[in-house]
């Protein structure tokens, strides 16, 4: 429909918003977890038929269930599926009806400046909406968490940032476009009007698969985060590459930090393949990586450096 020429400018806006919260909003779920220490809570997003919701690692945490509520008033239990720390992304599973799934769509179709609306379920609200645009993509989260001997640090690879205003409770909810097609999950509140989100792409797809049929992933860590960034000009031509990766964070201990990685290195191939966004990295991180050398040559002070980094598997201590 034409807007009319006297509706003021945001209107067609406001519709575009308004018809995704209506599509989305009966199929975010309010979730209440109990921890050892406490009450968690959390949105979770209907993506099937047979009850599977999708959220954060970070909302369910060690728990093995819990309570699902959804706008429209049904409530019940849930059981977790499986959960994997190193995209905080989880399945669970609700044990009775659940609203008609939503659309997944794919990320990687993202540009920035394109709008996106964000749909959480805060406990004790009917639907939490709020809508801005994508700001950047590609981002690497590093984040600490208690861990036994102290912090440790979890990286998030290839998250979606956006101005969409975000709170505790919208955790595991959806990031929709346009269309109302779900591209990601909310999964942190990085600082004053900016959020992150796990991205909906061919990666964090295998991840899901992985979580509803064996409940967990076999995951290798490197231990490293990484932002895109344009190869300098001069080098171009040399390194047959536009862009590349700048290491922004090495774990301490980590594969990453024996093999001599350092803050500041412009990554310019793994595995023998070039890395130009955080992706390159991650689809390497599954379970064929664990225990083989993995060769990373770097850009470092105008010189190339070639180290290998051999992943381990993650676990507990990395997660």
């Amino acid at each position: 429909m034409v807007p009319h020429e006297s509706e003021p400018p945001l209107d067609a806006y406001s519709r575009v918003v308004s018809a995704v919260a209506r599509e989305l909003t009966p199929r975010v779920a309010a979730l209440r977890v109990r921890h050892r220490r406490g009450e968690g809570t959390g949105s979770a997003v209907a993506f099937t038929g047979d009850g599977f919701l999708l959220t954060n690692a970070h909302v369910v945490g060690s728990a093995s269930g819990g309570q699902a509520a959804f706008a429209g008033g049904a409530t019940g239990a849930f059981t977790v599926a499986g959960t994997d720390p190193l995209s905080d992304l989880a399945v669970v599973r609700a044990d009775g009806p659940v609203p008609d799934p939503v659309t997944l769509g794919d990320s990687d179709a993202l540009v920035v400046g394109q709008l996106v609306v964000a749909v959480g379920n805060p406990l004790g609200l009917a639907g939490s909406v709020t809508a801005g645009v994508v700001s950047a993509l590609g981002r690497s989260l590093p984040t600490s968490q208690a861990a036994r001997g102290g912090a440790a640090v979890r990286v998030i690879e290839d998250v979606i940032q956006t101005d969409a205003a975000l709170n505790p409770g919208n955790s595991g909810g959806a990031l929709a476009d346009a269309h109302g097609r779900v591209v990601g999950v909310s999964t942190a509140v990085a600082g004053i009007g900016l959020g992150l989100a796990v991205p909906i792409n061919a990666t964090t797809r295998r991840i899901i698969g992985a979580l509803i049929r064996d409940g967990r992933v076999r995951r290798a860590f490197l231990g490293v985060a990484a932002v895109p960034v344009p190869v300098p000009a001069r080098l171009r031509d040399r390194i047959g590459q536009d862009e590349a990766l700048r290491v922004a964070e090495v774990v301490p201990a980590s594969p990453a930090d024996r093999a001599g990685l350092r803050r500041g290195d412009l990554v310019l191939t793994a595995g023998g393949a070039p890395v130009s966004h955080a992706q390159s990295l991650q689809k390497l991180m599954f379970a064929e990586a664990i225990g083989r050398p993995l060769p990373i040559t770097v850009l470092r002070n105008g010189a190339m450096v070639d180290v290998i980094a051999e992943p381990v598997e993650l676990d507990a201590e990395h997660a």
